[in-house]
């Protein structure tokens, strides 16, 4: 090989590592800002994509929450902070769930921030959809909380505690941790329905409009109506005209979809605005509570994400 042709290599390497160079800083030029970044609607994070998680128990990152958001709702741990419970398997009956919360110094966290009037949301889940329950469990002094479930129907079920501590490292983040715990019992699995942009249920027809697509910030436009009449007469619940949870087909990944329409006395309806994000695409399980004459009304249906 000549001289004049090795140097001739020497400057075609050198240009391409010039500019393999200003490619990758043009790439990084926005990771600074898209991790975690303010999307510039409230309660979302467009970088909200599902990852593996180190704790054995599910997966990172968490669709549908704000940009302070951990996790999607399918770890036990995450961030330092852990939930706990000595129960794996609970009767298919009425029963109450224990668990504890623990923080990045291993001790039980007692201070957590008031979200829509209650300092945890719980939430339970059979794999194939059904059964859903949001129930409000009470905390005792030495950190372990109490949530009372109605009967469960035998199979595996995952339950989720949503907070956000108040105090300590993670003050102001959003978790959602989960566990999973079998029912005794023949499980028979249900076929989730088919996506539908309605439901009925106790006589109200609830109508969801909108074309999410996995992982960009959407609204949703929820309508109820009964007897074919717009319903002016929704009552707040948890501070809001209505309160919207959804399931990821198959791993049962979690959204929590925030309302936008504000609250003003109890003449709320016939529409309320969610901001949503769907860090995955397929089918949701949509579970849509709201109140009316002091009753609470669970509206499920199924939503395809794009």
């Amino acid at each position: 090989m000549s001289p004049r042709f090795r140097t001739s290599r020497r400057a075609l390497s050198a240009a391409a590592a010039a500019a393999l160079t200003l490619a990758l800083a043009a790439c990084g030029s926005g990771s600074s800002s898209d991790k975690g970044h303010d999307s510039g609607m409230a309660g979302t994070n467009h970088s909200a994509m599902p990852s593996p998680s180190g704790s054995g128990d599910g997966m990172a990152s968490m669709p549908g929450m704000d940009s302070t958001s951990t996790g999607n709702g399918l770890a036990a741990a995450k961030d330092g902070y852990k939930m706990t419970a000595t129960a794996a398997t609970l009767p298919a009956k009425a029963t109450d769930y224990r668990f504890t919360v623990t923080g990045p110094d291993g001790k039980p966290v007692t201070d957590f921030a008031v979200d829509q009037t209650k300092r945890l949301h719980f939430y339970a889940i059979r794999s194939d959809l059904t059964g859903f329950q949001h129930v409000h469990p009470t905390m005792a002094g030495d950190g372990t909380w109490t949530a009372p479930l109605a009967a469960l129907q035998p199979g595996t079920w995952r339950l989720y505690a949503s907070f956000t501590p108040d105090s300590g490292a993670g003050k102001g983040k959003d978790f959602v941790l989960s566990r999973t715990a079998q029912v005794s019992g023949m499980a028979m699995a249900s076929p989730l329905p088919k996506p539908s942009g309605t439901a009925t249920v106790d006589g109200y027809t609830v109508a969801v409009k909108g074309d999410p697509m996995a992982g960009m910030a959407h609204q949703l436009t929820v309508t109820v109506a009964k007897d074919g009449k717009p319903v002016t007469d929704l009552q707040p619940y948890l501070d809001t005209y209505a309160h919207l949870t959804a399931f990821h087909q198959g791993d049962l990944a979690f959204a929590h979809l925030h309302p936008e329409t504000k609250v003003d006395g109890d003449h709320g309806g016939p529409t309320l605005t969610f901001h949503a994000e769907f860090a995955q695409s397929g089918n949701w399980r949509l579970f849509l509570q709201f109140q009316t004459g002091g009753k609470l009304h669970t509206a499920p249906l199924t939503l395809h994400v794009g």
